[in-house]
């Protein structure tokens, strides 16, 4: 199995969805749930602190795109945590609503941090300024004013997202190998289509226009460079696809 556009050879899991705006699967396999798990689980609401969960402070919206298929983006919901002033952790979901799919997970790190990692590791990162400047990373229903130097950080920061669900294209599980997702940026094939945009902005109530969001953060301070490691497509025109090969299982070796 590959994470490429070649779907997993077709289940009740898998379906038809669109590429590139709201999802249309009609929802995972199973069955709804019963009185006895909902009793369940907001007994344990009240009983457990759910220590991790709770440090999810920020729901910041944007937009990624497959690394090895750039015509394929998608809205994505970051529920954002802290581990400290250099590394964010964030579930990603494809909505915001109560049944939404958890579809992945990005890490982010300051520019300082992202400096200090090998060539390689780096290829696998993307870079947030023009994604925070052109107005398409917004926390959701928090003033600009407020979010000015929270964005300015976020400016100087580089992300690394697996996507392990591609609801997108109608997949009602998770299949197949997680795919690598990068930022949009300003050339193609990464411009973030125009109506997936209007799309989130008309039901979040956003304006990333230039006369928006774009304009407020137009004095916004730029890095002083972006790594060429990061966005690697853009030096060098390909992405990366995982594959999933059988291998022989390491029995004697110390790890790794």
């Amino acid at each position: 199995m590959s994470s490429s556009d070649q779907n997993p050879a077709p289940t009740p899991a898998s379906g038809s969805g669109t590429t590139g705006g709201t999802s249309a699967a009609p929802g995972p396999l199973g069955r709804p749930t019963t009185v006895s798990s909902q009793a369940m689980d907001m007994g344990a609401q009240v009983l457990q602190p759910l220590k991790p969960v709770r440090q999810m402070k920020q729901h910041a919206c944007s937009f990624a795109l497959y690394a090895h298929d750039m015509r394929r983006q998608l809205e994505a919901h970051h529920f954002v945590s802290r581990l400290n002033q250099d590394v964010l952790q964030c579930a990603v979901y494809d909505s915001d609503k109560p049944s939404a799919r958890l579809i992945g997970v990005e890490y982010i790190v300051s520019d300082g941090i992202f400096e200090t990692l090998p060539a390689e590791e780096q290829r696998l990162w993307h870079s947030h300024a023009y994604e925070v400047k052109a107005g398409l990373w917004t926390d959701v229903g928090v003033p600009e004013m407020l979010q000015t130097s929270e964005m300015g950080r976020m400016a100087k920061t580089y992300g690394k997202f697996w996507c392990a669900w591609q609801a997108d294209r109608g997949d009602r599980l998770p299949l197949g190998a997680p795919a690598l997702m990068v930022s949009p940026q300003a050339v193609e094939p990464g411009r973030v289509r125009a109506e997936l945009v209007r799309s989130r902005d008309e039901r979040f109530k956003v304006d990333s226009s230039a006369r928006g969001l774009k304009g407020a953060r137009v004095e916004m301070e730029e890095p002083e460079w972006i790594n060429p490691n990061a966005d690697y497509w853009r030096m060098h025109g390909k992405g990366f696809a995982v594959d999933v090969t059988a291998s022989e299982m390491k029995r004697n070796a110390p790890f790794p």
